[in-house]
């Protein structure tokens, strides 16, 4: 049995300060938190009926976001420092490991919030955007293909899949996402906003197809391996990953149009391709785009009739519940963007009561989370784990200096 903040009454040895427990017992789950955070400001932000009130609403979740990430950060940083073999041990993990590449979706929401509401004010340049674009496509290769070596590198049962398994493409994916909010402040006429629209629908088309394949393993799973061990829909914590699914297509719907809507202005304005080529990529985006969000809201409507049946509802597994937020903004940002294409009032009215259920669905999540948190039911090591990681790194540090010694030298052992 475990006290109220984590540890062991049954353990007899020393204790170690609750500080240090938490920097040895946070993990990468905690993006999704900051994630969560920006769903809503991005949802909200394309409510029709838009307000400055609404606006302010939505500035405060981005410094909210800005801060969670700069505490989770910070924190893992302080654990890589301090606790090297527990972060070394998470980077490695089979389950916990592929919450790595959430630190770049994270950032990937700030980039937004960013254009959204510093933009606009004049706080930030376009040009330091643009800046910012590079530096997330280079940070989305430098963190994926590390740790896709690393997880693919080890064999995984199928029976334990989950569509989370997917994050470890997803920041690729969200290039795509990112391009068509850089190309926002971006004047059409300027030649790079044609490198950012190519580079969004290469990585947008890779990032898909790669997602696109877990997807099929999903389903594969569902009707075949699962009905086999006798499971059914995904069961405990996994049932929160049914709502991943919903990422790859509601995503790439939203990116599509997007791009497809901005190369309707760019290809024309530098003579590229043909002098029809702009309205064709959009006319083509949006069909596509069409299919794809019918895909996904069939993938929160299968993951949303089990869930409450399915799911553990215990405090210790709140984490995974922040699934329920980020995968759904891309189609829900889509009904949005649905309407004004094709003029569907009922597609506004539908969004705006999606963009609700997101902020009181994010109020209770925060609301669990918090309590947890104070019950050091989540980011707690126990004084074991703790004290056992810095033992053995005293250990080999001790072995280091031995080593080290000249030969003749005396050496002592200390009690």
């Amino acid at each position: 049995m475990e006290s109220q903040f984590g540890g062991d009454p049954r353990f007899s040895g020393p204790r170690v300060g609750s500080l240090a427990r938490r920097i040895h017992g946070w993990s990468w789950q905690a993006f999704p938190i900051g994630m969560g955070t920006g769903a809503v400001y991005v949802t909200m932000s394309g409510i029709k009926s838009h307000s400055q009130p609404l606006t302010h609403v939505e500035t405060v979740f981005y410094f909210i976001n800005m801060a969670i990430f700069l505490l989770n950060s910070t924190t893992l940083l302080l654990q890589a420092i301090l606790y090297p073999r527990q972060a070394w041990r998470l980077l490695k993990d089979p389950f916990k490991g592929i919450f790595v590449p959430l630190i770049v979706l994270s950032f990937a929401t700030i980039i937004i919030g960013t254009i959204n509401y510093a933009v606009p004010s004049g706080h930030v340049h376009p040009e330091f955007i643009y800046a910012l674009f590079w530096v997330y496509v280079a940070f989305a290769i430098i963190v994926c293909f590390p740790m896709l070596m690393i997880w693919f590198n080890k064999p995984h049962d199928l029976t334990t899949f989950t569509p989370a398994w997917a994050f470890l493409v997803f920041p690729m994916m969200l290039v795509g996402v990112v391009a068509f909010n850089v190309l926002r402040v971006i004047p059409a006429s300027d030649p790079r906003s044609i490198g950012v629209l190519l580079v969004g629908y290469i990585f947008q088309g890779l990032g898909f197809f790669m997602t696109f394949f877990y997807i099929c393993i999903y389903i594969i799973r569902i009707d075949c391996v699962c009905s086999i061990m006798i499971t059914g829909f995904l069961d405990g914590h996994q049932a929160n990953g049914a709502f991943v699914a919903c990422g790859p297509p509601g995503f790439t719907a939203l990116a599509l149009i997007n791009l497809g809507k901005r190369a309707q202005e760019i290809l024309p304005k530098h003579n590229l391709v043909s002098p029809l080529a702009g309205e064709v990529w959009y006319a083509t985006s949006v069909v596509a785009g069409l299919l794809l969000f019918g895909l996904a809201v069939f993938f929160f409507i299968f993951g949303a009739l089990p869930y409450w049946f399915k799911v553990h509802k215990h405090l210790h597994e709140i984490l995974g519940c922040w699934a329920l937020t980020f995968p759904n903004v891309g189609w829900i940002a889509c009904i949005r963007l649905l309407g004004d294409i094709f003029e569907v009032k009922g597609l506004f009215i539908w969004h705006t009561v999606m963009a609700v259920l997101m902020c009181l669905v994010w109020l209770v999540l925060f609301t669990l989370t918090a309590l947890a948190f104070w019950k050091g039911k989540i980011f707690m090591a126990k004084d074991e784990d703790v004290i056992k990681d810095i033992l053995v790194m005293d250990y080999e540090s001790e072995s280091s200096t031995l080593a080290e010694k000249p030969e003749g030298a005396n050496t002592h052992t200390f009690v």
